[in-house]
């Protein structure tokens, strides 16, 4: 497959990568944990795809200490349960040397601790629910904690003026992040920002009327809603709100960072805000990545634009390219134990590393440390607010 140039060499450059050719025999191979269905599946299904992407680059550039670079997946239909089972598979059955994946905090959540026994590295490239990763030497999430990312939110809101004297929250109770975001984060940072929370309404994700809902948001207007659910429900509450009257402004966290959303939302999500680890249009490669997401996934008749976890599927690939890399990985089964904590360590010690999403480092929590970039919705279209580099 034809690559875009800009960015198989700016791989090649940041991976350090040999140009040597290798055989077909001589594979390295990457487990993936893949949430093809399921909730969060706006998000998910194309995740596979800038993988591939971040894969053939680096095997058209010579692969990993002369050897090419493989994945194998396992579908957990975005299920906690499924999720184990697929750990377990690519560990005892495929071999693999680390593991993309799985998707959301629910899965993260029980994937973690059998990838600790198994002594393999896990990575998610949405969870992001507080301190999951932390207890564990092999967990680590190319995502950062959404309370920091909300609070960047609220910093700009304040930098810019934005009318933010009280809140209201609307959270979905049947999914991690979006409980843990209804009933911890939003709660801790408006709080801390001295801003009073009028009203709390909460719905589940199978809800296809939130009417109710937003009659008790309109019953005490606030400046703010702040909602904590995938972007399918945030879609139905704004559109909701505008139907009966709210003018409040929505904003989030990153689990409703789909780049199409400010054309789904449409004239209802005007105002909309929130912060994303992923900015298409930030840079030469950024636009790069997204012209050959683009070209893959237009066939499918899907979504076109890369989203902040498609970012973040692709430069975990380079993370453990990188890894593999610096530790001299040979993929050789009687060494596979030794190797998978060498990569483990590699990452642990990993420093600004110049990613697709900005430079990333990993802090002690096992969470990646890079920028979020705050973004509101304008007339169909994302607006660049600012950006903040989170502090190693």
């Amino acid at each position: 497959m034809k690559l875009h140039r800009p960015i198989a060499v700016a791989t090649a450059a940041a991976l350090g990568l040999g140009l040597a050719a290798a055989t077909a025999a001589d594979e390295l191979v990457l487990g993936y944990v893949a949430a093809k269905t399921g909730p969060f599946v706006s998000f998910s299904k194309t995740n596979e795809v800038a993988a591939q992407i971040a894969v053939d680059e680096i095997n058209a550039g010579g692969g990993i200490n002369g050897r090419m670079l493989r994945i194998e997946t396992f579908d957990s239909a975005g299920k906690p349960e499924q999720a184990v089972v697929g750990v377990r598979t690519l560990v005892k059955d495929e071999n693999v040397l680390a593991i993309i994946g799985p998707f959301s905090s629910s899965e993260a959540r029980v994937a973690f601790p059998i990838a600790e026994r198994l002594k393999i590295v896990t990575m998610p490239m949405a969870s992001s629910a507080p301190k999951l990763a932390e207890p564990f030497k092999f967990g680590f999430r190319n995502t950062s904690n959404e309370g920091y990312m909300f609070a960047q939110v609220m910093k700009t809101l304040k930098e810019k003026g934005i009318p933010a004297r009280t809140a209201a929250i609307a959270h979905a109770t049947d999914d991690t992040i979006s409980k843990v975001m209804g009933t911890r984060v939003f709660p801790a940072i408006f709080e801390r920002a001295g801003i009073p929370v009028e009203n709390v309404v909460t719905f589940k994700l199978s809800a296809f009327d939130l009417s109710p809902q937003v009659s008790q948001l309109v019953s005490s207007p606030t400046d703010l809603v702040a909602v904590g659910a995938p972007p399918e429900q945030a879609i139905k509450l704004v559109t909701e709100m505008r139907r009966q009257g709210h003018e409040g402004r929505l904003v989030a966290g990153s689990t409703i960072a789909l780049p199409d959303l400010p054309e789904r939302m449409g004239e209802p999500g005007n105002g909309t805000t929130l912060p994303t680890t992923f900015f298409a249009d930030l840079n030469d490669r950024t636009r790069a990545f997204a012209a050959e997401f683009a070209k893959r996934t237009s066939a499918e008749g899907g979504r076109t634009l890369p989203a902040q976890f498609d970012a973040a599927t692709y430069d975990i690939v380079l993370f453990y390219a990188h890894a593999m890399a610096q530790a001299g990985v040979t993929g050789d089964p009687d060494k596979l134990e030794a190797e998978r904590v060498a990569i483990r360590d590699q990452l642990a010690v990993m420093k600004n590393f110049p990613a697709l999403e900005g430079s990333i480092s990993f802090g002690p929590d096992g969470d990646a440390l890079k920028p979020v970039y705050v973004l509101e919705i304008d007339n169909g279209a994302w607006r660049f607010l600012g950006v903040q580099q989170v502090g190693g």
